[in-house]
């Protein structure tokens, strides 16, 4: 009968296949490579934190590209280490230890900068609100009804602002 040639299987994962072959030096070296992104990464961030802090916003959305490729090859080291974390136990469990204490101090930094971010968010969205409060009851008509009740403004009368995002 007609028989279908078997094809050859599929390699599990490329980080399977690369956990497998790895060395020691290239634990080290992805180690080392984690730390130099994570050391990068909280200047930037460091950097952002203190420009919103003094209100130069503009300024901090300029690092956002910056942030953005090390925010990615922090998470490919990070993916690729996780792959290698047996290894790195069982060969150099200090480097391990050194590497944890680094990350541990990361997500503090990291935790400042977003209560900062989470800060200027509400304070700026508390602005436009009122802004908006304001020109809604600035562009309202004060009627009455009949019966001396304010009336109630209808939907033409609500005009919505428009806020430009490019500061």
């Amino acid at each position: 009968m007609n028989q279908r040639p078997q094809q050859p299987r599929p390699v599990a994962s490329a980080s399977a296949a690369r956990s497998a072959t790895s060395t020691p030096p290239d634990v080290a070296r992805l180690a080392n490579e984690l730390t130099e992104v994570m050391s990068g990464l909280l200047a930037v961030i460091e950097q952002e934190t203190e420009f919103v802090r003094a209100g130069k916003i503009r300024e901090g959305m300029q690092l956002e590209p910056q942030k953005s490729e090390l925010s990615r090859r922090y998470m490919l080291a990070v993916e690729h280490l996780k792959s290698m974390q047996k290894m790195l136990s069982q060969t150099d469990p200090e480097l391990l230890a050194t590497l944890r204490r680094h990350h541990e101090t990361f997500r503090a930094i990291l935790q400042v900068n977003l209560t900062v971010l989470a800060t200027a968010h509400a304070v700026s969205e508390g602005i436009v609100r009122g802004v908006n409060a304001e020109v809604q009851r600035r562009n309202i008509p004060n009627t009455y009804t009949a019966s001396g009740q304010r009336a109630t403004p209808g939907p033409r009368n609500m005009t919505p602002i428009a806020v430009s995002r490019t500061l």
